[in-house]
């Protein structure tokens, strides 16, 4: 086995089973942090944290892999999150529950970022999109899986037992890491580390393909937050849906995108990047706004299947545009930083800015206001693609 595919086996299977654990608790939160006695802006709040300082440290961590070694980062990151998330069975007030989540953003931006990073800077030429579709099913069939088991557990026992199974399984996911990656090998010339110092962000985000990328990703991400955070809440406490059936809903959406990942990536590599992002823009505006009119079971599962069809489509684009341009301007890492703080960005607009729409108006608005968001992100990337010297295909 050569070491580069050992470098993504590894980190493939830590990420999944780390974002199995935390798949079982999302769309839990809302529920529980509701069941504390937290309103519609707290449970905002709740999910705002965890953005809050994911999106201030993920800069600081993305551009410091461009300048150090790898792992040691994402190891320290993964036990980090591992003692913030056992402290979650021993939270009993939405103050507690917003300290944890704080604490788990630090911990994020020295994980994803940092790990991305490190596949892309392997990513052989021509296949970006393939590669990083397929290193996003760690994310999304861990996210997937997560909702569902998490659901099931939380009907059996209750919900400190998926705390602990949460816990548990970050806790496998960096003693994966810890024990099987391979540091960074200076003979490696695909892994060696700029030597001059990389690019800052504000000179990147002057790029108008980066500053696209950028811009898609928050929009996209922002409507993410909205419906993560308040699709639970909804099919709860309007539709009295089970944590059972609450865990297929929102599973439906990872499930679809992580589905997509491979054969999308391998389609965005043979064809335009750009066609690919734009629709996926185009069906999320369409999801969003359909998601306002779902009153049942069915039709909850149906708006955000084509939620997560969008984001299939969309995302493994996204990607390899992001490992390109890391590969052009020599700072990868500062790049998958720029696309972590991006999604940092969204989910911490999203929740805050859905809980005071609907504190201060309906859940309809919310909804409304998501899709406008959304279409402005898509209409931001095809403006500045329009004229940049990108790979079209």
């Amino acid at each position: 086995m050569s070491n580069n595919l050992k470098i993504f086996i590894t980190i493939f299977l830590s990420i999944f089973v780390t974002t199995i654990g935390v798949g079982l608790v999302i769309p839990l939160l809302p529920i529980y942090a509701h069941e504390l006695g937290a309103g519609a802006f707290q449970i905002g709040l709740v999910f705002g944290a965890f953005s809050l300082t994911r999106s201030i440290f993920v800069p600081y961590f993305g551009k410091l892999s461009d300048r150090k070694r790898k792992k040691p980062i994402l190891t320290s990151g993964l036990f980090l999150y591992f003692l913030f998330s056992i402290l979650y069975c021993f939270s009993k007030s939405v103050h507690t529950l917003v300290l944890l989540r704080l604490g788990q953003g630090v911990a994020s931006a020295m994980i994803l970022p940092v790990a991305q990073s490190y596949v892309g800077m392997i990513t052989p030429r021509q296949k970006e999109g393939q590669v990083m579709g397929l290193f996003n099913l760690s994310l999304y069939g861990g996210l997937s899986a997560g909702p569902l088991l998490g659901g099931f557990i939380k009907d059996l026992f209750n919900i400190q037992a998926s705390f602990l199974s949460m816990s548990s399984l970050i806790l496998f996911g960096f003693l994966i890491c810890l024990v099987l990656l391979p540091s960074e090998d200076p003979a490696n010339k695909s892994l060696q580390q700029t030597r001059e110092k990389p690019a800052s962000y504000l000179v990147l985000m002057k790029d108008p393909a980066i500053f696209s990328l950028f811009t898609f990703r928050t929009c996209f991400t922002i409507c993410i937050g909205i419906i993560w955070t308040f699709l639970p809440f909804l099919a709860s406490t309007k539709l009295e849906l089970s944590s059972s059936a609450i865990g297929v809903v929102v599973m439906m959406n990872i499930f679809l995108a992580g589905l997509l990942q491979a054969p999308m990536g391998y389609l965005a590599d043979r064809f335009s990047k750009k066609f690919f992002v734009i629709t996926g823009g185009i069906l999320a505006v369409v999801s969003v706004g359909y998601i306002s009119e779902a009153h049942s079971f069915t039709a909850l599962i149906v708006a955000n299947g084509l939620l997560g069809l969008s984001g299939g489509i969309s995302l493994p684009a996204i990607m390899a545009l992001g490992v390109i341009e890391g590969r052009r301007t020599q700072a990868m890492g500062s790049l998958m930083g720029l696309l972590a703080l991006s999604h940092s960005l969204g989910m911490l607009i999203g929740p805050l800015l859905a809980g005071m729409l609907i504190d201060l108006f309906s859940i309809g608005t919310m909804f409304i206001i998501g899709a406008f968001i959304l279409g402005t992100g898509t209409i931001v990337f095809f403006k500045y693609n329009c004229s940049n010297t990108i790979e079209a295909l």
